[in-house]
């Protein structure tokens, strides 16, 4: 990525930018923000509705339903549902969220500060005998300054003595810390401060109508699948689909983070778009290949590539007890140290888990996995539905309960990293000739916030009412912005950094012949184009691309 900043620094521009131009603003920010939480301003809007949309076309309306897409072992068909944020607490008993889906957290006595456990790493520091546990959760870019710092400070060492103090070669993490009262907490200026770790349940809790005790209560959703694994039937008795098949949602999904952190990457509200896709079980490898493959294809034609994207396999230590292959699609974001990956999207393999959950209740995987768990000890026993999720198939009369394919990604995930990787920085000419500095946001056209920017050369001589006619025959079918202020050259950098891949100018030679100059955003090539022919001029080098 040729004329880009280094790795932090770029990340720092990269969140400026997205406050100047509209993308991202805090959430509630006139009060102080809530961390956590992120509003999407005129041109975030855009994008990550125009990724939405994409991911749409191409995995639900993009492939014919007779003829086996390409890479698939059969013919299948997708639809889609929407189903609700808040849905009955029996299904989370079943699915396993309410027992399962925590993290450990840790909290500090002293500075009164929650922590995420798997967060928390540090180096031992030791001087004249004296052996301590520095944590820190600062950027990784940050980290040894801040421990070596902090560990001088405990110690009492004048920065002539530094070279006195023995720190370990490599970062720990906290988990792997056994006595912790020898632990210098993050924030802490004494040792010991830390708690021992504790589980703390991702799930946004409300409550239901005019109860507020128990009987009421109801959860936010922490995903959307559950909402599609419910309604398996509903979609087989009333579209008439056959196994195999998709069902899409996009859709809102609650966590609520011990720490969120990285801007948008780990946010406790998120967008999620996700696929169950069920099929045969002697078909499932297969189909789990093929999902894995062409989701990781998706990313590659709209622009992310390179060595900043890749398909990870997980180790078979990793995988649920249910499943049989999960792969993550990762994207190195520049807040992550080098080398390092964050998480895009997960596809897995799921088996039969989800469906028998719901009809027979909570599994046992430490017995036997198809075996109901004991009502023992007094604990409760989560019953499933008792309805029959298997699928009979009309032709063969087989009828067994379908596996499932799980391509989950995150919208707001690709939003980001569709931002880290269009973001560049390059020189091009003024409106002077003058190579000057400029910020770029070289986003895949079908993702650009707007399509095409339309701007009168100077407002007189009739130009601006020649390019507002341009403006509204092209907003009728594009997202366009019309501009005026300014000198061009200055519009053309704003729309650079707004992402924008055309720009249209009216000038003197339109006065003379109706054509108007169009310029690139990436080759800053310019051309002339007659203005009947701009609406499809756009609309072929957008859909070309």
């Amino acid at each position: 990525m040729s004329g880009t900043p280094p790795m932090a620094k770029r990340m720092a521009d990269i969140v400026a930018l997205c406050k100047r131009r509209g993308f991202l603003f805090q959430s509630s920010e006139i009060y102080g923000g809530l961390n956590g939480f992120w509003d999407y301003g005129p041109l975030g809007v855009e994008l990550k509705r125009n990724i939405k949309d994409a991911w749409w076309r191409d995995m639900v309306l993009g492939h014919n339903e007779l003829d086996a897409p390409a890479g698939a072992p059969s013919a299948y068909e997708m639809t889609g549902l929407d189903a609700t944020i808040i849905m009955h607490p029996q299904i989370w008993k079943c699915s396993g969220h309410y027992d399962l889906f925590h993290d450990f957290m840790v909290d500090c006595r002293e500075s009164k500060k929650r922590y995420r456990h798997d967060q928390v790493r540090g180096r031992w520091a030791e001087f004249e005998g004296e052996r301590i546990f520095v944590a820190t959760t600062v950027e990784a870019a940050e980290e040894d300054e801040d421990t070596r710092r902090r560990a001088m400070k405990h110690f009492k060492l004048r920065p002539k003595d530094a070279e006195r103090l023995a720190l370990s070669d490599t970062f720990t993490s906290l988990d792997r810390v056994d006595d912790m009262t020898r632990v210098l907490g993050p924030d802490a200026k004494s040792l010991g401060t830390l708690t021992p770790p504790r589980e703390f349940n991702l799930m946004f809790k409300t409550f239901v109508g005019a109860l507020s005790g128990e009987e009421g209560a109801a959860f936010l959703r922490p995903e959307t699948a559950q909402g599609i694994f419910v309604n398996f039937k509903n979609v087989v008795d009333s579209t008439r689909v056959r196994v195999p098949f998709g069902i899409a949602q996009i859709g809102k999904s609650f966590r609520n983070e011990i720490t969120p952190r990285n801007f948008t990457f780990r946010s406790r509200e998120f967008e999620q778009m996700e696929i169950e896709f069920f099929c045969r079980p002697t078909t499932s490898a297969e189909w789990y290949r093929y999902w894995r493959d062409r989701r990781m294809r998706w990313y590659l034609e709209l622009g992310l590539g390179g060595d900043r994207l890749r398909l990870r396999e997980h180790d078979r230590d990793e995988l649920s007890h249910y499943s049989t292959g999960t792969a993550d699609i990762e994207y190195a974001f520049p807040f992550l140290p080098p080398g390092e990956f964050g998480e895009l999207e997960g596809i897995a393999h799921r088996g039969d888990f989800d469906l028998r959950s719901h009809m027979e209740g909570k599994l046992d995987p430490a017995t036997n996995p198809l075996r109901l768990e004991v009502d023992s000890d007094g604990k409760p026993r989560w019953r499933g539905s008792g309805k029959d999720l298997s699928y009979r198939d009309d032709l063969t009369n087989d009828r067994f309960v379908p596996h499932v394919i799980e391509p989950s990604a995150g919208a707001d995930r690709a939003a980001l990293a569709f931002l880290c990787e269009a973001y560049h920085e390059d020189e091009a000419p003024d409106e002077d000739g003058v190579m000057r500095k400029r910020a770029v946001l070289r986003f895949h056209p079908r993702l650009a916030p707007i399509k095409a920017a339309v701007f009168p050369l100077v407002k007189k001589d009739g130009m601006p009412e020649i390019a507002k006619e341009v403006y509204s025959t092209l907003k009728r079918r594009l997202s366009v912005f019309y501009d005026e202020k300014g000198a061009v050259g200055r519009r053309y950098r704003r729309q650079d950094e707004a992402g924008t891949p055309y720009c249209i100018t009216v000038d003197g030679q339109t006065l003379v012949d109706r054509t108007v100059t169009l310029r690139d955003r990436d080759s800053l090539e310019q051309c002339r184009i007659r203005i009947d022919d701009c609406v499809s001029e756009i609309e072929t080098r957008i859909g070309g691309a």
